[in-house]
């Protein structure tokens, strides 16, 4: 019996990640149409192109080379974006998964350095390491995108070079443009350390957002904003 990659419910204090459906359209279409200027290097759809994305994503799942999550802010319900697990490689057996991709990530402008990203790339890693007993996974980004590049290497993962002419190019005027790639990676080895690092994060993210008392009247207040 092979592998078959499907990704359940993943839930943390920030964030819950659910199967990508149909009925997340509406909240993908309102998030992707917030502020747009960080989307310089990554495809993130317009409105009018969510029901096709879903359509696209869904497809890639049903030929086993996804497992696609909408991204859920957990305090409000509110849809923050996608993220997905991608092209599963199984090397020495048939039956398990050697390694994996975390990639088709985006969040509406919003949710960006609320703690969200960092949670969902720890709920990602925690079930491919621990449930799947992968021994990798990869990050890539554009080359270009110091953000990206930046935000994947705080999650403790390894820059390993950039794969030339790798991909199609998403940025901006570069329609039928090949970029190069950037490519990281987290062994299981190097897990253990990432995962303390990833949970050090949200401790912060946290105590940031914990209410603190009031010197005059005893009541709370939140210290930090958004999730």
């Amino acid at each position: 019996m092979s592998f078959k990659l499907e990704g359940p419910l993943l839930e943390g204090e920030l964030v819950r990640l659910e199967p990508l459906e149909h009925r997340h359209a509406a909240g993908l279409a309102a998030a992707a149409e917030e502020n747009r200027d960080t989307y310089g290097f990554t495809w993130v759809p317009r409105a009018d192109e969510v029901p096709g994305y879903i359509d696209a994503q869904l497809g890639r799942a049903a030929d086993g080379k996804l497992a696609p999550y909408t991204q859920i802010h957990t305090a409000t319900g509110r849809v923050v974006g996608t993220t997905s697990f991608w092209e599963p490689r199984s090397w020495l057996s048939e039956d398990r998964l050697d390694a994996i991709e975390i990639g088709f990530t985006w969040l509406a402008r919003s949710a960006q350095g609320t703690g969200v990203n960092a949670e969902s790339k720890l709920l990602l890693l925690r079930h491919a390491f621990e449930r799947w007993a992968v021994s990798r996974v990869d990050l890539k980004t554009d080359a270009r995108n110091a953000r990206s590049r930046a935000a994947i290497e705080s999650l403790g993962a390894r820059f390993e070079g950039v794969l030339r002419n790798w991909s199609r190019s998403w940025a901006p005027g570069e329609d039928g443009r090949l970029r190069d790639t950037a490519i990281f990676s987290i062994t299981a080895a190097e897990w253990p350390q990432a995962r303390t690092r990833l949970e050090q994060r949200m401790a912060r993210f946290a105590a940031r957002d914990r209410p603190v008392a009031c010197p005059e009247h005893g009541l709370g207040h939140a210290t930090g904003s958004l999730g």
